[in-house]
């Protein structure tokens, strides 16, 4: 009988993604006249797919997607100006989150909250990958 002996292979293929679900924030956003007076209430879902050839670093927090930072700015951004539409909101968001260059894909999924009776929410949902 022959014994046959494997290779330990400790090479693993995984995907890293960092979330954001439910952020809230009350921004000046839309079309009419009506919307550009008053402030609505917007939900942010955010995912982001990072490098997951990079290993998260203690000391190198570039290595990471600091979640704060990320909310942090996309607070400031809506607080700074008034956006016509989420989609353009959506591609403002995905400037600030692809600086960092370790983020592969963004999905982003914005609603309004309260503009249109009988729902709950209205939006869009969208996401980019950068090029390989």
């Amino acid at each position: 009988m022959k014994i046959i002996k494997f290779k330990d292979k400790k090479k693993y293929k995984y995907n890293r993604k960092v979330s954001v679900k439910n952020l809230i924030l009350k921004i000046s956003i839309g079309l009419h006249d009506f919307e550009k007076k008053k402030k609505q209430r917007v939900r942010f879902n955010i995912d982001i797919i990072t490098d997951s050839n990079i290993k998260p670093d203690n000391n190198n927090l570039l290595s990471i997607v600091n979640y704060e930072d990320t909310i942090n700015k996309i607070t400031s951004l809506t607080k700074s100006e008034h956006h016509e539409l989420l989609e353009d909101l959506a591609e403002n968001i995905f400037d600030i989150i692809f600086k960092s260059k370790i983020v592969k894909k963004v999905s982003l999924k914005l609603e309004k909250l309260d503009i249109i009776k009988n729902t709950e929410s209205v939006g869009i949902e969208v996401s980019k990958r950068r090029d390989e």
